[in-house]
């Protein structure tokens, strides 16, 4: 055996101990009652959801107020997100939040995929002030899995030049003025109003104006009703409203392409968000300066109508191994100080009716943010998707415009709605 000489030993000893003691300095990691260990937050949102600039901001602020969290944001494309979601729901490496369209919550709940934040929306996030149009849909089977994000929906855009040469002083706001305003406007060569005869997310906003709706859970069975007395009265004023214009009675907002008939100069009004006006301005740059904006006339003076809202929510992955970050996550981006930035930045409207000063300088948006008090969403069913595929309720509407029964198109519509509902 080897003699082991003490002093050298003693040295030795000194060197572990000396090194030993480099593992607990302050910056190590293993302090006891501290930590510079970070996590990352994984984070999928649609590609123009936000700009460069917003998230650069976010994501400097959130790191800066959370010392132990790191962001990871990707970006994705609205085009196949439905089937990348779905699977990304069932990997356990997959994102921990993901922004996702408002309509689309019930069906990736349906599969399971997502975490319920009905505590953190009650207690955290103020959802009793959130829009109708975005909390709603992300609500199902009594818990809160969306989180509403941002808003958009659609207004009237007008033409000043052509209100002025009708006389129509100022934008009209009960339905009736609106009848009365667009059939002194459609005069001549100029169409009061330009009005697809499939665009059914507005006739909807009639509907829900009247106190009726797509269709109905009734015990667990969602069924059509298109053919109540609401529907069927919400029905017939679109009807009045379309036939003060030239809009194709068998085709949708988009064939054609509405901002290119408006850009021609001879139509007076336009439903559409507020968007629209950029490439109606692009067609036409005559137009610049001239357009208006004001919210889709309600019944009364008391409010505007309603209104169908698009948008996104914001969902936390289930079973996520970072769910208390994601969940800060969310709160960040849905809390007032990043809405208002994001509002102002993008031209949203606001989760909460309350922040919509956020936008007051702007006329298109703030008329927007007027009607998103009035917002509703598509019914909540995880089947939706396939009523849309092949829409009966496009076709229902041309047949009326078209002169055909409505009670009995309504009725043979409502059907066609429940069995696509029911098919599950």
């Amino acid at each position: 055996m080897t003699d082991v000489n003490p002093r050298r030993l003693r040295i030795a000893l000194s060197l572990t101990l000396a090194l030993a003691s480099t593992a607990v300095l302050p910056g190590c990691g293993v302090l006891p009652g501290g930590s510079d260990e970070r996590t990352t937050v994984t984070v999928w949102l649609m590609r123009g959801s936000a700009s460069d600039a917003f998230l650069k901001r976010f994501t400097e602020d959130f790191e800066k107020q959370h010392g132990d969290l790191d962001l990871d944001i990707r970006l994705q494309e609205w085009t196949g997100i439905g089937e990348k979601v779905k699977a990304a729901l069932k990997n356990d490496d997959g994102p921990d939040v993901i922004e996702v369209g408002n309509t689309q919550v019930a069906q990736y709940v349906d599969q399971g995929g997502l975490e319920d934040l009905t505590l953190e929306s009650a207690r955290d996030l103020g959802m009793k002030d959130w829009l109708p149009g975005l909390a709603e849909p992300g609500r199902y089977d009594g818990g809160q899995y969306g989180i509403p994000w941002y808003a958009a929906n659609r207004v009237v855009i007008y033409n000043k030049d052509l209100f002025e040469q009708a006389g129509v002083e100022r934008p009209p706001r009960t339905r009736q003025q609106w009848l009365d305003a667009t059939e002194r406007l459609n005069s001549g060569s100029t169409q009061g109003i330009y009005l697809a005869g499939q665009d059914w997310y507005t006739l909807a906003g009639f509907i829900w104006d009247e106190g009726g709706d797509l269709a109905k859970d009734r015990s667990g069975n969602w069924q059509g009703t298109l053919d109540t007395p609401e529907a069927l009265r919400g029905m017939d004023f679109y009807r009045q409203l379309q036939a003060l214009g030239d809009g194709p009675p068998n085709a949708d907002e988009e064939h054609p392409p509405q901002a290119e008939v408006f850009a021609k100069g001879d139509v007076a009004q336009l439903i559409a968000v507020p968007g629209v006006a950029r490439a109606i301005e692009e067609k036409n740059p005559e137009l610049k300066g001239k357009l208006g904006y004001f919210p889709v006339p309600g019944k009364t003076t008391r409010k505007p109508g309603a209104v169908f809202t698009g948008g996104s929510d914001l969902v936390v992955r289930d079973g996520t191994d970072q769910r208390k970050g994601a969940v800060e996550v969310v709160k960040a981006l849905a809390g007032e100080k990043w809405q208002r930035d994001l509002a102002r930045t993008m031209d949203y409207v606001p989760n909460k009716t309350k922040l919509s000063s956020a936008v007051s300088g702007k006329a298109a948006i703030a008329a927007m943010a007027a009607g998103a008090a009035q917002g509703r969403a598509t019914p909540n069913s995880p089947q939706w998707a396939a009523v849309e595929a092949d829409n009966p309720i496009k076709k229902y509407m041309s047949k009326v415009l078209g002169g055909a029964d409505a009670p009995a198109a309504a009725k043979a519509a409502s059907r066609r709605i429940t069995e696509e509902l029911d098919a599950s």
